[in-house]
């Protein structure tokens, strides 16, 4: 389960389980640090705590659909021991992040559970990991503080001049036609032996990993989509077009 609000144009996503105190500290920061700005909550899940500022919004039943109409997808991780990925400090990732880009209007900024942050699969949905620098005799921060560097962060960054958008440059599909492709791309590469069940999620990992790293624009995930949707026919039919 996953909850949003719309900072700006960025989707502050967390896990339903929080903790009353973090969850007050986090209703109270939200609040503040976008006072002016603030626009409407899109949507949000709220524990049993009467944080009437958070009761109006709606729910998503997972992260998947939470960003699926996110052009960029940050996810906040402390975990160190995954050595494939890199970990940006907040101002390279959220810079990254907020950077103009044609394409749906929404980026995501995603913070995992209180006890054990985000699972592997929550964090292959996200282009760029950040992490926050602690000491090594603290090495992990309560949610709220986390929430709250990040958001201070990007206030400064705020008041930063960027490049506008260039009009050349070709749209970014929605997380959720990007998702589509590769669940399409999934189940060809089942269906013609290239993955094996026991080992499928690992590879599409890597291959989202590459799909996201390289960023094709929305007119090329479309392309790749029927490419695969194509091949899947053929598979299944041949080249005289009778079924197998």
């Amino acid at each position: 389960m996953a909850l949003v609000q719309e900072y700006l144009k960025v989707d502050l996503i967390f896990n339903l389980q929080v903790l009353q105190d973090e969850a007050s500290g986090l209703a109270q920061l939200t609040l503040s640090l976008v006072e002016g700005r603030r626009k409407t909550v899109r949507s949000v899940q709220c524990p049993k705590c009467g944080l009437e500022q958070l009761l109006a919004c709606e729910l998503y039943p997972s992260l998947e659909d939470a960003v699926a109409d996110c052009r960029r997808v940050v996810a906040c991780s402390g975990r160190v021991e995954a050595k494939e990925r890199e970990h940006l400090l907040p101002q390279p990732a959220l810079q990254w992040l907020l950077e103009p880009k044609p394409g749906p209007n929404h980026v995501a900024l995603v913070f995992g559970r209180e006890d054990h942050g985000l699972h592997s699969s929550e964090l292959n949905l996200a282009g760029k990991l950040l992490r926050i620098p602690t000491s090594e005799a603290y090495g992990s921060l309560n949610l709220s503080h986390a929430v709250a560097i990040c958001l201070a962060e990007h206030q400064r960054l705020a008041h930063v001049p960027m490049d506008s958008a260039s009009d050349s440059s070709p749209p970014l599909p929605a997380h959720a036609a990007l998702e589509a492709a590769m669940q399409d791309a999934e189940e060809l590469l089942l269906e013609v032996g290239f993955l094996y069940p026991h080992t499928a999620a690992a590879r599409m990992a890597k291959l989202r990993q590459l799909m996201l790293r390289s960023e094709p624009s929305e007119a090329e995930v479309a392309l790749l989509r029927g490419m695969v949707r194509q091949l899947r026919w053929a598979s299944r039919h041949g080249a005289t077009g009778e079924p197998r």
